[in-house]
């Protein structure tokens, strides 16, 4: 005896199906919607990035004292600008 064997259908869908997003009800939709942009807030006075060459003693001082040694330099720069 064979059992009846029903055809299973794909849960296909149409993409013609799709509702059409250029309407007012949906415009509505995605204008209210809040922008979400990532990363990190923008700086009211960003940092410039530059090469400057150094003597090789005065990056190896720096470099020493470990990770931040841009920091510091920038940190002696700006003093030295201040006394001046």
């Amino acid at each position: 005896m064979i059992a009846k064997r029903r055809t299973i259908r794909p849960a296909w869908v149409d993409p013609d199906d799709a509702p059409d997003t250029s309407t007012p009800e949906w415009r509505a939709k995605f204008d209210s919607a809040p922008v979400m942009r990532g990363g990190r807030p923008k700086l009211a006075n960003p940092k410039q990035q530059t090469t400057i060459r150094l003597d090789a003693d005065v990056m190896h001082h720096f470099r020493a004292g470990g990770p931040g040694w841009q920091s510091r330099i920038n940190q002696a720069l700006r003093e030295w600008v201040k006394a001046r």
